[in-house]
């Protein structure tokens, strides 16, 4: 049998946490942070948890974890 390949753009996006949910960062943080509101950047910061109705998508992009 061959291999189960991962998807490397979802392996750069997304990290398994210590109890089996999935981590990413939030989009829209890296530039023209001029017009941004502070709190606005400020909640970019902070990691998400991918929600439920797409955790089944994330985990058959990354089958090794």
């Amino acid at each position: 049998m061959p291999k189960i390949k991962t998807n490397r753009a979802a392996a750069k996006r997304f990290k398994k946490t210590g109890k089996g949910k999935f981590v990413y960062r939030k989009s829209h943080s890296s530039h023209i942070l001029t017009k941004k509101s502070t709190k606005r950047k400020r909640s970019l910061r902070k990691d998400n948890i991918v929600d439920k109705t797409n955790v089944r998508e994330v985990r058959l992009l990354l089958p090794n974890g």
